[in-house]
């Protein structure tokens, strides 16, 4: 299952983490985030142990999302080593999002 991140608990899961993050910014009203919600659920469930799929409500968490300038949900952070090296505007297929991650690994 994926991890709640939150603008309290980002520094802990995201900035130390040992493996790559994929952060999802999305909230409940949005349509195609309730679509790939369930892809990134099977992929953290899938690459458990090897990266750290995560969820931003950007609704209760408007820090981050100011942080990373936000401004169309549903998009998709990919971070290594603390940095942002892809990124994925609006739904994607999961052989999309899953080559993506593929390349952190």
């Amino acid at each position: 299952m994926s991890v709640e991140i939150t603008d309290l608990n980002y520094d802990e899961i995201v900035t130390k983490a040992d493996k790559p993050v994929v952060i999802d910014f999305w909230a409940e009203w949005c349509g195609p985030c309730r679509m790939i919600g369930p892809i990134l659920n099977e992929l953290a469930v899938e690459y458990e142990g090897k990266a750290i799929i995560g969820k931003v409500n950007v609704d209760e968490n408007p820090g981050l999302s100011t942080k990373f300038g936000i401004r169309n949900i549903p998009t998709v952070l990919f971070i290594k080593n603390g940095n942002i090296v892809d990124k994925q505007v609006g739904a994607a297929s999961k052989p999309t999002l899953k080559a993506k991650l593929d390349t952190l690994l």
